[in-house]
């Protein structure tokens, strides 16, 4: 057995390089031609089978994008559960806490290394539901646009297919997100009034009603929807501006370590632009759902103009830079694990001239 299996190795290596539709047919040396004509016998080798690669566009994709998309939203979410947690009480009680820095001594002081991390529960459930509509609808609806305008003019306004298709998007992933938005607020800005999830999601519902989950979803979409478009159609151009200019080598000759550095800069860029852009929305967001019965009105009046604007701001813009970063490159990464390209970098081509344009030219 081991001569046989001996041999099979002085085969050369790219016989087995066929697609695993075919076979390798080998002539059986030992068995010469019989006198009267019969052919002789003959075995197969199976190829070995190949990683099976996924079709763009096709529903494995779209679920491939999903499953990426909610698992580094989740995860990337969830990790900076304590910024957020600091940028939420000062968007609540500015008192209280100040800055930064005097946040974290309060929250440290006052409940502990494990208080960092309280509502990091609904966080992840929440963001992960968030992020698998998004990134999966918004590939959906970037090809549907696409397709609706045809080659020349998603090609020509590409940047608003990305904008409509982020839009979109975010338009469903919004109502996954937000009755987990809306408790993960209430645990991490009041303290005593519910330990995370499991308490903390019965106890909103009784308090406010099963309507009540989603009564801050018009401010979400304020500061989700500008958020999402911001980070889609940014990150498209930043990663394609870096492939133009930046970057000397064509991105398909690029080493994917490269291809998904590119995107974590990309994604870290956008973020910046993100979390100004959807900043006011986000206080209002903590307002509504730590307050009951409270109103925008009431939130503008109490948080002023300026303060709508900037309160919470610094802090927002590190951690959303630093999130969408990771977030990018998570994201690519999967894709890459399955056979897929990582997002963005090539301008989508213009279609050849047709014969009577080339004719009046």
């Amino acid at each position: 057995m081991a001569i046989f299996e001996n041999a099979r190795h002085c085969i050369p290596n790219y016989l087995y390089s066929v697609s695993p539709k075919k076979s390798l047919i080998l002539e059986e040396m030992a068995s010469p031609p019989s006198a009267n004509g019969a052919e002789s016998k003959r075995f197969v080798v199976p190829a070995p089978s190949e990683p099976a690669k996924i079709e763009m566009f096709s529903p494995a994709f779209y679920a491939a994008s999903a499953f990426s998309g909610g698992l580094s939203t989740g995860l990337t979410h969830t990790a900076v559960t304590p910024f957020d947690l600091v940028k939420c009480n000062m968007q609540i009680d500015p008192a209280k806490y100040k800055s930064i820095s005097s946040g974290f001594g309060v929250l440290l002081k006052e409940q502990g290394v494990r208080g960092f991390f309280r509502g990091w529960v609904p966080t992840l459930l929440g963001y992960s539901a968030q992020g698998a509509c998004k990134f999966g609808f918004y590939e959906f609806f970037k090809k549907y646009y696409s397709d609706i305008a045809g080659p020349e003019y998603a090609a020509k306004y590409k940047t608003l297919i990305y904008l409509a298709g982020s839009a979109s998007a975010e338009v469903i992933a919004d109502v996954a997100l937000c009755p987990m938005e809306a408790v993960k607020v209430r645990v991490q800005t009041q303290p005593g009034f519910a330990r995370g999830l499991s308490d903390g999601f019965p106890k909103f519902v009784k308090s406010e009603g099963a309507l009540g989950l989603y009564k801050g979803i018009v401010p979400l979409w304020g500061r989700q929807i500008p958020y999402t478009m911001m980070k889609f159609a940014s990150f498209e151009t930043i990663v394609e501006m870096l492939y133009k200019y930046a970057i000397p080598t064509p991105k398909d000759q690029c080493s994917k370590t490269l291809q998904l550095g590119v995107s974590f800069a990309g994604g870290y860029v956008a973020g910046v632009f993100c979390a100004i852009v959807s900043h006011p929305a986000d206080n209002l967001v903590s307002f509504l759902n730590n307050a009951k019965g409270a109103t925008v009105g009431d939130a503008v009046k109490n948080l002023g103009l300026w303060g709508l604007f900037t309160r919470g701001l610094p802090l927002r813009i590190v951690m959303i830079g630093t999130l969408t970063g990771a977030q990018w490159g998570l994201y690519d990464a999967f894709k890459v694990f399955v056979g897929l390209p990582t997002t963005g970098g090539i301008a989508p081509a213009p279609p050849a001239p047709t014969t009577s344009e080339l004719a009046k030219a």
